[in-house]
């Protein structure tokens, strides 16, 4: 009996081993910057996403708050958002990459990934876009799109990914 779910267990122990992995050295980063602030990837994106607001009209500045690890986005002449390390979407790049890797297919899954992961960071830059943008001109829905809408296109773009890769790459030959 066990010989049948073979595959599957393999599939659930390469995801859990990869995403541990993954999990531990991103914690091991944060942990070796914990003393200078916001950390340095989480620090790019607020910076892209400040060139970005202040290309399309919303004049960006950032405001360090090292004590805290956060960068507050000064929009428009007012302090709309902060950027801590849970807005750089690394936990979603995470569950992407490990269960990607859990249905391994040679070289096309290094391409998906990489592929993957530019489509996940324009969103997430989107994202914070957005939500800066909400925020500066519809406060009143600022919580919802904070809570519920942006999350649900962040983690859709994760589902949808996750979809073409089994379907169109991981189980491609099993369906021929």
């Amino acid at each position: 009996m066990l010989k049948d779910f073979k595959p599957v267990l393999g599939i659930l122990l390469r995801f859990i081993i990869i995403y541990l992995v993954l999990l531990f050295a991103y914690q091991y980063y944060l942990n070796s910057g914990k003393d200078s602030g916001l950390d340095s990837f989480s620090r790019i994106i607020a910076n892209q996403v400040a060139a970005l607001q202040n290309s399309i009209g919303y004049p960006t500045e950032l405001y360090d708050d090292v004590k805290n690890e956060q960068v507050w986005f000064y929009v428009k002449q007012r302090y709309e958002t902060r950027m801590v390390e849970g807005c750089n979407a690394v936990s979603v790049i995470i569950l992407f990459v490990s269960f990607v890797f859990a249905f391994y297919k040679g070289m096309k899954t290094f391409v998906f990934v990489g592929a993957g992961l530019i489509i996940l960071y324009i969103m997430n830059l989107l994202r914070i876009v957005g939500l800066n943008i909400v925020m500066t001109d519809h406060k009143e829905y600022g919580k919802m799109f904070h809570d519920f809408i942006f999350p649900a296109i962040i983690y859709g773009t994760v589902v949808v990914l996750w979809l073409v890769w089994i379907k169109f790459f991981a189980l491609k030959h099993e369906n021929s």
